[in-house]
């Protein structure tokens, strides 16, 4: 079986991307309920949790090159938008407000690491569950972007699948095969 890579994946999001902004377009009050989101969201979760698993402890903090992120700075980078994007689409607090995780050394280890990663998820999780299938549609502002919070959350989807497929080059460099692609 030939497994997808990373570029393959992101352009399979782009394609639902586009898919649901069309039907944005069209009128449609939202495409996707609460309760869809949800499942795709624990599913995120347990593909992110394989990935924090398979990395080996000297490689938490391994960078191919000098000046990228390193894998837990990656990992990091994408908790730190779950929480961004997910407290703006809900408006419910952000536990992390004003910090930027990937440059805090306590997350640099892996169990450090994987807690906030998949708190992270928790949280988007936990956000959307608090959220009715006729609030997807309110707009609120995401960085200055008028939007609904369907496309919020959408777009924090993307933001978080984006660096997880970025992280799986640091695997291979380190001489672990990467999970298997988790779409359903």
């Amino acid at each position: 079986m030939k497994t997808k890579t990373p570029g393959r994946l992101l352009f399979t999001g782009f394609l639902m991307l586009i898919s649901l902004l069309a039907s944005q377009a069209a009128g449609d009050r939202s495409t996707v309920t609460t309760a869809q989101m949800i499942t795709e969201w624990q599913r995120a979760k347990e593909f992110t949790k394989e990935y924090l698993d398979v990395m080996p402890e000297e490689g938490t903090n391994y960078k191919p090159t000098p000046e990228i992120r390193s894998f837990a700075e990656q990992m990091l980078h994408l908790a730190n938008g779950n929480f961004n994007f997910a407290s703006a689409a809900s408006g419910k607090p952000n536990p992390y407000q004003g910090k930027n995780l990937e440059k805090l050394d306590e997350f640099k280890t892996k169990a450090a690491l994987s807690k906030v990663v998949l708190e992270s998820y928790d949280f988007t999780i936990d956000a959307l569950k608090a959220t009715t299938d006729a609030q997807m549609a309110e707009q609120i502002k995401l960085f200055g972007k008028d939007m609904s919070r369907e496309m919020a959350f959408a777009k924090e989807f993307e933001h978080q699948t984006h660096h997880r497929g970025q992280t799986t080059i640091y695997i291979r460099m380190k001489g672990v095969k990467p999970p298997n692609e988790k779409l359903f």
